[in-house]
C-alpha cells in the first residue's frame, strides 16, 4: 500500500506551530554547516567575505517575501522589527532578539541570548570580530534596507565581550532618516529577485480566516507566539522559511564560485547540504515526535526545508509497505536555479542518507532508478547501523543542534516608548 508523506497543508495547526520556530533555527544552522569547510579551505577572511556576500544575496529578497505575504506595508522601525522576528538570522530564543520602539523612525534591539555568539566564542576574539563587527554591519543593512533604504543599523556595544561575560551579548540603535542617502540593493540580491526562488507563488493565506492571525498589520509583538497564526498563514511562513533556506544557499553557492573553481565550491556546496540535511532532520522527527519507522522517515522528508517547499523542489515522498521512496524530479524551478537540487545524482546521494541516518541509523538507500522524469530513492532497514556523517557531525557542534524553545505565553504588544500608557 502506497502513503504519500503530508507537506506543510497537511500538517495540524498545532503541528504547524511547532514546526515554524525549528524551520526558523536550521535556516540559522546552515552556516554552522557550510563555514567550517570554507575555514579548512580558505581561512577565516575568505570564510567571512562569503558570510556577508551569501546574507547580502539573500535577505532583501526574502525580507520582501514576507512583507508582501504578511502585508508588512510600513516603512518604519517597527515593521523592520517584525520581518526581523520571521528570518532565518534571528531564530527566536536562540537569537533572543529584546526590541524598544522609541518612534515610527528609531528604535533599538539588543540580544538577551545569541546562539551565534555562543557558537563561535570559544574559537578566540578574531572570529568574534569577524562575525559581530565584518559580517554584521553590513548584512544588517541588507536586512534593514528591504523595509526603508535609509535604515541603518548601529551598534551601541557588541562583542568581543569585555568584560567577559558582559550582559546582554549586543545591543544596537535603528535610525531612519529622511535626508539620508539611500543604500542600494547589493548586485547579488538584484540578480536574486530574478531567479525562480525569488519569483516564486506559494499558498494563499485566507484573510477571512477565524482560526488565528492572518497577517502582521497590527502592533509589533514582543514574542510571536504561532500558534495564534491560522493554519494558512502558519502554512505560507513555514513555505517561505524553507525558501529563505533555498535563497541563503543559492547566496553561498554564488560566493564560493567566485573563490574556486566549479568542482570545489560544489563539493564545499554539498557539504553544507549533508550537514544541515542531518542536523535539521534529528531535530525535526524530535520536535513533531515522528516515529523513526517509515511513515516517519517520509514526513521527515516532506517536511524537510532543504527539500522544499514543494512547489519549488518539486520533492515528494510515500511509503510502501516497509520501505520509503523519495522522488526527485529532474526538472523544477529548483534544479534550474542550480541550487542545493542540482547537487542530488545517483553518484551523490549523500544528503538525502545523512536526512535517513538521523531518523533511525538502520536506513540505508536499497536501490534508484529513473522513472518519468525523475530520479526515484528507495529506502530500507539494513542489517548494520551507519555512522553519522562527518558533515553532521561538523554541524552539531553549534549549539542549536540541542537547543530547547520554551512557552513564553501570550504574545504581548511592544509599546513605542512615547506612547501614553
Amino acid at each position: 500500500m502506497t502513503q504519500p508523506a503530508p507537506t506543510y497543508s497537511g500538517l495540524s495547526q498545532d503541528q504547524l506551530a511547532v514546526l515554524v520556530p525549528e524551520l526558523l533555527l536550521s535556516g540559522q544552522m546552515i552556516d554552522r554547516s557550510g563555514m567550517a569547510h570554507l575555514i579548512s579551505a580558505f581561512g577565516r577572511e575568505t570564510m567571512g567575505q562569503v558570510a556577508i556576500e551569501e546574507w547580502m544575496a539573500a535577505s532583501p529578497v526574502y525580507t520582501h517575501r514576507m512583507r508582501s505575504a504578511l502585508g508588512i506595508d510600513g516603512d518604519g522601525v517597527e515593521d523592520m522589527f517584525k520581518c526581523l522576528q520571521l528570518d532565518i538570522g534571528a531564530p527566536p530564543q536562540f537569537m533572543d532578539f529584546r526590541y524598544e520602539v522609541t518612534d515610527r523612525y528609531h528604535g533599538s534591539f539588543l540580544l538577551a541570548h545569541c546562539g551565534a555568539l555562543m557558537d563561535v566564542e570559544p574559537m578566540g576574539d578574531d572570529y568574534v570580530t569577524t562575525m559581530c563587527h565584518d559580517i554584521e554591519d553590513p548584512t544588517f543593512d541588507a536586512t534593514a534596507i528591504a523595509t526603508n533604504r535609509r535604515a541603518r543599523i548601529r551598534p551601541v556595544h557588541r562583542p568581543p565581550r569585555r568584560p567577559a561575560g558582559r550582559q546582554p551579548h549586543c545591543e544596537w540603535t535603528v535610525t531612519i532618516e529622511p535626508d539620508r542617502d539611500e543604500l542600494p540593493l547589493p548586485a547579488d540580491a538584484e540578480q536574486m529577485f530574478t531567479t525562480r526562488a525569488g519569483r516564486l507563488v506559494l499558498s494563499t493565506i485566507a484573510d477571512t480566516a477565524a482560526d488565528g492571525l492572518t497577517d502582521y498589520r497590527g502592533a509589533l509583538l514582543a514574542d510571536l507566539q504561532f500558534r495564534e497564526w491560522s493554519h494558512t498563514a502558519l502554512v505560507r511562513i513555514a513555505e517561505e522559511v524553507a525558501l529563505q533556506h533555498q535563497l541563503l544557499s543559492l547566496g553561498f553557492l554564488w560566493s564560493v564560485l567566485r573563490q574556486t573553481d566549479d568542482a570545489a565550491a560544489r563539493e564545499i556546496h554539498r557539504k553544507q547540504l549533508t550537514g544541515i540535511a542531518g542536523l535539521a532532520a534529528e531535530r525535526l522527527r524530535r520536535a513533531l515526535d515522528l516515529s523513526s519507522d517509515a511513515a516517519g522517515l517520509a514526513a521527515v522528508v516532506a517536511l524537510h526545508p532543504v527539500l522544499g517547499p514543494h512547489q519549488y523542489t518539486g520533492v515528494q515522498a510515500w511509503t510502501e509497505g516497509d520501505t520509503v521512496v523519495v522522488r526527485l524530479p529532474e526538472r523544477s524551478d529548483a534544479v534550474t536555479d542550480d541550487g542545493w537540487m542540482a547537487l542530488l545524482t545517483t553518484e551523490h546521494l549523500e544528503p538525502l542518507q545523512a536526512i535517513a541516518t538521523a531518523v533511525d541509523p538502520y536506513w540505508e538507500i536499497a536501490d534508484t532508478r529513473t522513472v518519468d522524469g525523475a530520479l526515484e530513492v528507495r529506502f530500507a532497514t539494513g542489517g548494520t547501523a551507519r555512522k553519522e556523517s562527518g558533515e553532521v557531525a561538523i554541524a552539531r557542534f553549534s549549539s542549536g543542534a540541542e537547543f530547547q524553545f520554551t512557552d513564553r505565553g501570550r504574545s504581548i504588544p511592544i509599546i513605542p516608548v512615547g506612547s501614553p500608557a
